[in-house]
């Protein structure tokens, strides 16, 4: 009877402890996505962040999502923007046999998000967190947090012109020397494009990785396209002037 005991106390706790672990790096990729808005425009900027990883794993996924940019003005009509808008991943995951959610699990952080890969505003992340449990995937069955890129949208008007500008950032793989329960990010480039006289914009997510269960149903957007013209939230007026910047962070896993 003392041994079933303390075997069932012993189940209790390692659930306990996973369940710690879990709520922790909730918290560790939500700080990641502020560190990385705050370094994405400051080439050369370096962070550190540590995470738990006793019955979970940090990993990097490389090129998970793909944003491509149109834009149509009156004099040029339609244009596909050279803009690479290729972003990886940061993922925790851990088995759901050390703590589970239940199959098809969904959380999204923030959870105010309505149009989950365009945010508008100077407070919108340029990062959302997504927590979920979708089993089976090639790569194992787990529970897992997700640190994903979207894009961040910013309007403005001086002298009667219209501007919007649009954020992205690259999130790239690093040296990953696995040497502590930590990532640095490090900012590593700003690609800037503008265009003058644009009354429409569409942007577009693709999913690279589909092939591997990091696809559409994974990262649950509730659109895949987004067009912004005359009539849209927010609005783009014929002559408007779009600015697109895309910064690249590079993600070291366990450098320090």
């Amino acid at each position: 009877m003392i041994l079933i005991a303390m075997s069932y106390a012993n189940n209790i706790l390692a659930l306990k402890m996973a369940q710690n672990e879990y709520s922790t790096n909730k918290q560790f990729m939500q700080t990641t996505a502020q560190q990385i808005d705050d370094i994405a425009w400051t080439v050369g900027r370096t962070q550190t962040v540590s995470f738990s990883n006793k019955y979970g794993n940090v990993q990097f996924q490389a090129i998970a999502l793909n944003y491509t940019f149109r834009i149509h003005t009156l004099s040029s009509g339609w244009e596909n923007l050279t803009l690479s808008g290729k972003t990886g991943i940061i993922l925790y995951n851990m088995p759901v046999g050390s703590y589970s959610l239940g199959n098809n699990y969904f959380q999204r952080l923030p959870s105010n998000v309505t149009t989950p890969f365009l945010l508008s505003g100077s407070t919108a992340p340029i990062s959302q967190i997504v927590c979920e449990q979708k089993v089976p995937m090639n790569d194992g069955t787990y529970n897992r947090i997700v640190l994903v890129p979207n894009m961040r949208v910013l309007t403005s008007t001086v002298t009667s012109t219209n501007y919007l500008k649009f954020y992205l950032a690259d999130i790239e793989n690093g040296t990953n020397l696995y040497r502590s329960q930590s990532i640095t990010l490090t900012g590593n480039g700003i690609t800037k494009v503008t265009r003058s006289n644009v009354d429409q914009v569409i942007l577009s997510v693709s999913f690279p990785k589909a092939a591997a269960g990091f696809d559409s149903s994974f990262f649950n957007f509730n659109s895949t396209s987004i067009t912004l013209n005359g009539s849209s939230t927010p609005k783009l007026p014929p002559n408007s002037v779009v600015e697109f910047y895309v910064g690249k962070v590079v993600v070291a896993i366990g450098q320090v």
